[in-house]
């Protein structure tokens, strides 16, 4: 099963969703509205090889909370990421034992690829 974790409101996650087409195999959860449980996070950044790679710089909240001028940890995104959902970086989607973040048209490509196998 591939699992989608995005923004129902985001114009990019719609547009993703939309190029992907119909994928009756495909979870797709609303984080805004089911939070991403600990486990969940940790699988993701098994995948990704860290929980920088999973984390949004472009989240409004980075700047307003003065978290560019820290030096992050893994142990502080992972809790971030959890806290807020908006430093996720969004679409992640797995499918089996692969993943892909964000929304460049390699993302995007490799998740319909993906999905087209499973």
């Amino acid at each position: 099963m591939a699992t989608m974790f995005q923004l129902s409101n985001c114009k990019t996650c719609q547009r993703i969703l939309g190029e992907l087409g119909d994928q009756p195999g495909l979870e797709v959860i609303n984080i805004k509205e089911r939070k991403i449980t600990a486990e969940e996070l940790d699988r993701m950044a098994e995948l990704a090889g860290s929980y920088e790679a999973l984390f949004s710089r472009r989240a409004m909240k980075y700047r307003s909370m003065g978290l560019a001028d820290q030096e992050l940890t893994e142990a502080d995104y992972r809790r971030l990421i959890l806290e807020e959902y908006t430093f996720l970086k969004r679409p992640v989607t797995v499918v089996g034992d692969q993943i892909f973040i964000g929304s460049a048209k390699a993302s995007v490509q490799g998740t319909a690829k993906a999905l087209a196998e499973e």
